[in-house]
């Protein structure tokens, strides 16, 4: 199955977020390129492109995935790898590197990159996603403790947080009942924006898994999201768009 992840940087200095590259998987192929939201990213906040894939212009191929992704994954013969990949809600007797990263973003305490997956469409044309809500730290510890009593299936709902002073597109989550959860991920405003726009009801989240302590908390309220709206292309703005096809080179 043909499988999509998203690359994006954050300029250290400046903070802001863009979208770099993408990473797809044919089942046989892994290919690594460059999109055009790099260009943004070299002109405003000097990024260079990554190490691994020093040329903006080449489409890298391999058989294995990269060691920039393989990195960030989690290896079976860690012993808190049954903990995590149950945290994930993966099989863990199914090594997936691309479904692994999708759950988790890839993220590392050493550098600003983070990695979010393309959506799935289903056979009714709904496209489907999931995600953890972000941003637990900066809420109060009684938002940790709603989550430990939430139940799968249980329906959440979106907030504008619009006079937030560091983002004022923000998304927040809630409960039924009003209690904050956390933050819906940067990478989903610009589409839940637009589709609200169209119709408020297209857009459902639910809780799909709760994780207690000892998991961390980034990765404590596992939401799924559904966007049933008719003419819905995700991610289509011109910065998710690939740079120029180019040769292709094989690792």
């Amino acid at each position: 199955m043909f499988k999509k992840l998203l690359i994006a940087w954050q300029d250290p200095v400046s903070r802001a977020w863009f979208v770099i590259a993408q990473l797809t998987y044919s089942g046989e192929f892994y290919q690594f390129r460059y999109l055009q939201g790099v260009k943004e990213a070299r002109e405003k906040s000097g990024f260079e492109g990554l190490f691994s894939f020093p040329s903006l212009e080449k489409v890298y191929e391999s058989t294995e995935i990269f060691p920039f992704f393989s990195n960030r994954i989690l290896k079976p013969s860690r012993p808190d790898y049954p903990d995590y990949m149950s945290w994930l809600n993966l099989p863990e007797s199914e090594y997936d590197p691309m479904a692994m990263l999708s759950r988790s973003g890839g993220t590392k305490v050493t550098d600003q990159f983070a990695l979010f997956p393309y959506p799935e469409l289903d056979d009714r044309g709904r496209y489907h996603l999931y995600f953890f809500t972000h941003g637990l730290r900066y809420l109060p510890a009684t938002s940790a403790d709603r989550i430990l009593t939430l139940q799968v299936g249980d329906r959440l709902f979106l907030m504008h947080d619009f006079q937030n002073e560091f983002d004022r597109l923000a998304l927040m989550l809630r409960t039924e009942d009003a209690h904050l959860v956390g933050y819906c991920p940067r990478y989903l405003r610009e589409d839940i924006f637009d589709v609200f726009h169209q119709n408020p009801h297209a857009v459902t989240i639910t809780v799909e898994r709760v994780n207690p302590p000892p998991a961390f908390l980034p990765m404590r309220l596992l939401c799924h999201l559904i966007v049933d709206c008719q003419g819905f292309q995700p991610f289509s703005s011109p910065m998710y768009q690939p740079l120029p096809e180019a040769v292709a080179l094989l690792e």
